[in-house]
């Protein structure tokens, strides 16, 4: 069965879906682009997580031998300029050391190990190769490692951030330009996730036998990443 519309409803309904055509055409004509950007700058200071490991015969024993050497260690940081509040105990250890008999009997306590670990922020890094050496003749037989950072890092990841916007802005332009259209205003900015990678250096028991620690605190790069919607005219 054929089924007639009036007029009048017919026109109305052009008339209604009219707007809605032209909206959606005018949104379509955008052009979304991802553009990425990087700054770099010399780290001026470093955390370091240091610790002191030290046997003896009884557990008051190896926790005086223990204690002597880090409260060298702690000396020959505030003596380097670190001052108290950066300066850390991060973990202290104080176990039996066990011996295993070969005729099937139970473990013996042989001795004591205690240890005692420091986190440790360095402002200052000029001295730092230096300041390692020290501790590590002085006594600190535990060097996790070292992590650099730029302390004005959220600057150096607006420049970034800046350096992403242009790289977006300039490829949205090329693309425009090839397709005979002009990039107009931004509708739309989202970031995307920073990466931070880091300098790292790490020492063990082997840097006592060196004359120096040689460090090299690099540069410390940062990276951002932004998605750009812009209006095509």
């Amino acid at each position: 069965m054929r089924t007639s519309i009036p007029l009048a409803a017919a026109l109305a309904a052009g008339l209604a879906a009219a707007p809605a055509a032209a909206e959606g055409w005018e949104n379509a004509r955008t052009i979304i682009v991802t553009g990425n950007g990087e700054a770099a700058k010399a780290p001026d200071m470093a955390y370091l997580t240091l610790g002191v490991e030290a046997d003896g015969p009884t557990a008051s024993e190896a926790l005086r031998k223990n204690s002597a050497q880090m409260e060298a260690t702690i000396k020959t940081l505030r003596d380097a300029g670190v001052e108290k509040k950066d300066i850390q105990t991060s973990n202290f250890n104080l176990n039996p050391r066990y011996t295993n008999p070969r005729d099937g009997q139970p473990p013996v306590i042989d001795g004591y190990q205690a240890m005692n670990q420091v986190e440790v922020h360095v402002r200052n890094l000029d001295k730092i190769g230096e300041v390692l050496d020290k501790l590590v003749t002085l006594g600190a037989n535990q060097m996790n490692g070292i992590t650099f950072e730029v302390s004005a890092a959220e600057t150096l990841r607006d420049d970034a951030r800046k350096d992403a916007i242009a790289n977006a802005r300039r490829r949205a332009e090329l693309y425009a330009n090839a397709a005979g259209v002009k990039v107009g205003k931004v509708v739309a900015i989202n970031e995307g996730a920073s990466v931070e990678p880091r300098p790292y250096f790490k020492a063990g028991r082997a840097a006592a036998a060196m004359e120096s620690v040689p460090v090299e605190r690099g540069t410390q790069s940062l990276e951002a990443s932004v998605t750009v919607t812009w209006e095509l005219d």
